[in-house]
C-alpha cells in the first residue's frame, strides 16, 4: 500500500509493503512429538484472514475458519514435513517453511480397551437377519441417488468361517452411496467399544471410500462413531455428529490389499457428550487417532453397527464381503 505524507510545501510518497506470513511455534524443526501432535501457528496478512490449514506429507490434515490454529493432529509413526497456509478474504494466501519432525507414539487419550468381564459381545453380526438399508439416505444430506444395491448372506467363498455376507453396489451413477445397518438393541449402560471385522475385496480402484460405523442413541442424545477409509485421498476421516462434516486425522488409508481378508479394528468410546475415535488397527498396525466428535437430539435408545459404500466419478460396480463382524460395549 501507499501512504503520501504531506512535509511543508513537499508532498513524499512512502511505499509500505504489505506484510503476510505464517508463524508456527509448535512443533519445531527436527524435533520427536508423540501422536497426536500439537500444532500452534498464526497469520497476518493484510486483509482478513478467513482459513488457516496444516498439511502433513502434503496432504490437507486439518483446517479452521480462523487466524490461528491451536489444536491436536493425529500422525503415523515416522518422519514427516508440516507446513502451515492461510488464506485471506481476497484469495491471497500465505505459507510457512517446511517444518520436518519425527513421530513417535501415542502421548495420551488413546490405545487398547481392555473389555471388562461383564462387557458384551455381539458376535458373527453378519450372520444376523433384520439387517437394513438404503441408497438415497447414504448420499449427501441423506438425499442421493437411488442406485441397485444387495446384500448375501451365508456366502461360502470368498470367507473365512463359511458365513461371509456379500454386499454389493450398482449403477451408474458417480459418487453413489449404498449403507446397511444392523440394530442389536438398546444398551444404555455401555460407553466404550470394540468394531471387530474383516472385509475383503477385488477392485481397489472402485471404491472411493469404504465406511465403517457404529451408533448409539442414549439419554436424548445420538452418538455417531462414523469412519471410513478414503481411499481417493488416501487416509482416515471420522466423522463430527454436531457439525455434519469429516474430519481428516492424517493416518493414511491408501486402497486396502484386494483379494485378501483385511482385519480392521476401531475402538471408540462416548465421553461428556462426545463420539472419542481412540485407535483404528487395520492388518495388525495400529495408529492412535484421538479425535473427538458432537452429538446430536435423539429420543430413541439403540446400538448398531454399519457398513457404507462409496462409488467413484467412473460408477464402477463392486463388491465387498464381512466376516466375522463383532462388537463389545461395556
Amino acid at each position: 500500500m501507499k501512504r503520501y505524507i504531506q512535509i511543508a510545501a513537499m508532498t513524499v510518497l512512502i511505499a509500505t509493503a504489505a506484510f503476510a506470513g505464517v508463524g508456527v511455534s509448535s512443533p519445531t524443526a527436527g524435533m520427536t512429538a508423540a501422536s497426536p501432535v500439537h500444532v500452534v501457528a498464526s497469520a497476518t496478512m493484510s486483509n482478513p484472514v478467513v482459513a488457516i490449514q496444516v498439511y502433513v506429507d502434503n496432504k490437507l490434515a486439518e483446517q479452521k475458519n480462523a487466524a490461528a490454529f491451536n489444536d491436536d493432529v493425529a500422525m503415523a509413526d515416522g518422519t514427516h514435513v508440516i507446513l502451515v497456509q492461510s488464506w485471506d478474504n481476497k484469495g491471497n494466501y500465505a505459507k510457512s517453511g517446511n517444518i520436518s519432525i519425527h513421530v513417535s507414539g501415542s502421548n495420551g487419550g488413546g490405545g487398547d480397551l481392555t473389555p471388562p468381564s461383564n462387557a458384551t459381545h455381539y458376535v458373527n453380526i453378519d450372520q444376523m437377519s433384520g439387517w437394513q438399508n438404503c441408497g438415497a439416505c447414504a448420499g449427501p444430506g441423506g438425499n442421493g441417488a437411488n442406485v441397485p444395491y444387495s446384500q448375501t448372506q451365508n456366502v461360502s467363498s470368498p470367507s473365512m468361517d463359511g458365513k461371509a455376507s456379500q454386499f454389493w453396489i450398482g449403477g451408474k451413477t458417480p459418487f453413489a452411496d449404498a449403507l446397511w445397518w444392523k440394530e442389536l438393541g438398546g444398551n444404555p449402560n455401555a460407553s466404550h467399544f470394540i468394531y471387530d471385522l474383516y472385509f475383503y475385496y477385488t477392485n481397489a480402484k472402485a471404491p472411493q471410500a469404504l465406511e465403517f460405523d457404529s451408533n448409539q442413541s442414549v439419554g436424548g442424545r445420538r452418538y455417531i462413531f462414523g469412519t471410513e477409509c478414503n481411499i481417493a485421498i488416501n487416509q482416515w476421516d471420522v466423522w463430527d455428529t454436531s457439525n455434519a462434516n469429516w474430519i481428516h486425522t492424517g493416518i493414511g488409508c491408501s486402497a486396502p490389499p484386494t483379494y485378501n481378508w483385511n482385519h480392521l479394528v476401531w475402538e471408540f468410546e462416548r465421553v461428556n457428550g462426545q463420539t472419542h475415535f481412540i485407535s483404528v488397527t487395520l492388518n495388525g498396525k495400529t495408529s492412535y487417532v484421538n479425535r473427538y466428535g458432537g452429538s446430536k437430539s435423539s429420543g430413541v435408545s439403540a446400538l448398531n453397527v454399519a457398513f457404507q459404500m462409496d462409488e467413484t466419478r467412473q460408477a464402477t460396480n463392486y463388491s465387498v464381503w464381512l466376516d466375522k463382524v463383532s462388537l463389545t460395549a461395556w
